[in-house]
């Protein structure tokens, strides 16, 4: 019986698994698509509101692998660090020596989600470590306050590219010195004109952490019930050809 069947029937949602899982922006999405949870994070995360592996992500993923425990999952969701290629680390700031120690972890990561045989999506910011923009998905399309653009790779499956709607105006704060008002608040950083900690859950959608930390880090859960829902209608529409 497949995933989408047993979740028509009401018995069981598939199970996804959240690597480097942060405060559980993603995973909070992917709940909200129809999925339950586990997540996997090298921190202590405890506002994240699933089950979750304290370790290091890919070693973890590897030895689901290896163990047959993999097998427990239906879809894996994982966003690495980026911070190797950042411009932030490599670029502007190279000078004052960011950027030499980050490894990059999106190659490896993509190994691992291949070995394990199963649909995944990798997901990585603008401008960042290179990942097959196969869905990129910004603020504006769900109503939120924030831009916040990420692109997605998917890995065994694939969706049709929703239509980027344009922005509204621009990101509030200040830039070089001069005030900018608009639509969306800057999910990133201190000072400089930056959101307090309410209007960042509420740009973001997210309301059981107030780290901010956290929430700069996260995606706006609507992202991934996007991509979960179309996931799952993908098992339907495979489900229904093959009744």
């Amino acid at each position: 019986m497949t995933h989408a069947t047993a979740m028509g029937r009401g018995r069981a949602r598939p199970r996804l698994l959240d690597l480097f899982s942060c405060a559980g922006g993603a995973g909070k999405g992917y709940e909200e698509a129809g999925f339950e949870v586990d997540g996997c994070d090298l921190a202590h995360r405890p506002n994240y509101p699933y089950p979750y592996h304290r370790g290091d992500a890919l070693t973890y993923l590897a030895d689901l692998i290896a163990t047959g425990r993999i097998r427990r999952y239906a879809f894996v969701h994982a966003s690495p660090p980026c911070q190797h290629g950042c411009a932030l680390t490599v670029g502007t700031n190279a000078s004052q020596g960011w950027g030499g120690t980050h490894v990059d972890l999106v190659a490896p990561t993509r190994a691992l989600l291949e070995r394990a045989g199963l649909p995944y999506v990798i997901e990585q910011p603008n401008g960042r470590a290179q990942i097959r923009k196969d869905l990129t998905l910004c603020g504006e399309m769900f109503g939120l306050g924030v831009i916040r653009h990420r692109n997605f790779e998917l890995g065994r499956w694939s969706i049709a590219r929703p239509a980027h709607r344009p922005h509204r105006g621009r990101v509030r704060g200040y830039r070089h010195g001069r005030f900018y008002d608009g639509p969306y608040v800057a999910a990133y950083g201190n000072g400089g004109g930056k959101p307090t900690v309410p209007e960042l859950q509420q740009a973001m959608g997210i309301t059981w952490t107030d780290v901010r930390e956290e929430l700069t880090e996260a995606i706006p859960p609507a992202y991934t019930a996007f991509i979960g829902r179309a996931h799952l209608a993908t098992l339907t529409d495979t489900a229904g050809a093959a009744a």
